[in-house]
């Protein structure tokens, strides 16, 4: 597949000349590794054949990446493992605590192979204390961590949200920050570094305002009632007429003054954080907004200096004209020569900007291309997939 032609795919990204090899699947790593693609690395993403049928195969995070198939536990295969790693940049794994050890591909192994290495772990619970064994999944991470106890209504339970807040923010973006650092230092140093990623520690690391406000309150803070979350009617959703919603964050007075000044409720101005009252203004708020439709709204909020925004669905968000023009919805041409939406790149960079160059690949689809670069014969890659060893 190939990209619509785009102004960025004519510089070098970021991270030219990077190799990183990517042995994570599911989400967490493969979006850390679709990062440091998208910004000009060279990522070829290994699996074992026997993982196609069992797990996702999540192709929207798989773009800009090679992906060639490998059985570890296969003396060829380490051996093809080693050489890879011989010349890799980096390293990411998102297995459990020990398995790599068993497979003979951890830190030290690899370490003694390429002293400039940068391994990357990433795991739920990281690679030491209690928890480390422990099986989990995104919801697990964050009802650990104490931010899933914050998600939802007061006296309902918790709400479970669709986007993996972990797995992403948590793990993902953890991992390509830690390895970026890891990169800048080695520029400095000339030595690799491990870095151990624990998507539960990402979560807790989310809780700074609300920690900061639990030591000045000395409330614990509660799902639904805290002050950016339910609580005031400055910062909450209102249902319009047409049952779709739309998000309200004056914060600051005077959005909050425009906005009552505008709405024909001026005496609500400068009760923005009455304890009082609140619950009176959020019912007012409710009453005024489900008079019209959120279109409506739309139009009349437009020029407003307001902190407002329209709660809108993938398919409404794919349309919006503004993320084309930022290029945060991009099309790319498929095998087929159809149009296929992608996301694009989010992180803008003047002189080395990020790129999507190309669609993702098949499983394995770049196996037999790599292995022929690390100088094995045709007749050497046919008996490996005789024997099962890709």
């Amino acid at each position: 597949m190939r990209p619509l032609e785009n102004k960025n795919m004519r510089k070098k990204g970021a991270l030219s000349n990077i190799l990183v090899l990517d042995l994570s699947r599911l989400l967490p790593g493969p979006f850390c590794s679709m990062i440091l693609a998208d910004h000009g690395a060279r990522v070829i993403s290994v699996e074992d054949r026997r993982f196609l049928s069992d797990d996702f195969f999540i192709s929207t995070v798989n773009r800009n990446k090679e992906h060639m198939t490998l059985n570890l536990k296969t003396p060829q295969g380490k051996e093809i493992f080693s050489r890879l790693a011989a010349k890799a940049d980096v390293l990411m794994e998102g297995f459990r605590p020990g398995v790599v050890h068993r497979l003979g591909i951890d830190y030290d192994t690899v370490n003694n192979i390429n002293p400039g290495i940068i391994y990357c772990s990433i795991t739920g619970y990281g690679q030491n204390g209690t928890y480390r064994n422990r099986a989990g999944h995104d919801v697990n991470f964050m009802a650990y961590s104490g931010v899933l106890d914050l998600m939802g209504e007061p006296d309902r339970p918790p709400s479970i949200p669709v986007v993996q807040v972990a797995d992403i923010a948590g793990g993902g973006m953890n991992a390509a920050i830690g390895i970026l650092l890891a990169l800048f230092a080695r520029e400095k140093t000339g030595k690799g570094q491990y870095i151990d990623i624990s998507m539960t520690d990402g979560m807790i690391s989310l809780l700074s305002l609300d920690l900061f406000l639990y030591q000045h309150t000395g409330e614990v803070p509660k799902r639904g009632e805290s002050t950016l979350s339910h609580r005031y009617a400055f910062y909450n959703t209102y249902e319009t007429a047409d049952g779709r919603y739309i998000s309200i964050g004056a914060v600051e007075n005077r959005f909050w003054k425009h906005l009552c000044e505008h709405l024909g409720v001026p005496e609500y101005a400068g009760l923005q954080y009455d304890e009082k009252r609140r619950e009176e203004i959020i019912d007012a708020m409710r009453k005024i907004f489900r008079k019209k439709t959120l279109a409506r709204w739309e139009t009349e909020l437009a020029d407003l200096d307001v902190c407002w925004g329209p709660v809108r669905n993938l398919k409404e968000v794919l349309a919006d004209p503004y993320f084309r023009e930022r290029e945060m919805v991009v099309d790319m041409i498929g095998k087929n020569s159809e149009k296929i939406t992608s996301i694009g790149v989010p992180i803008r960079l003047s002189e080395t900007p990020g790129s999507i160059r190309s669609m993702p690949m098949d499983f394995g689809e770049s196996t037999v291309s790599i292995l022929r670069e690390l100088g094995y014969s045709e007749k050497q890659i046919a008996l490996f997939e005789k024997k099962g060893v890709f």
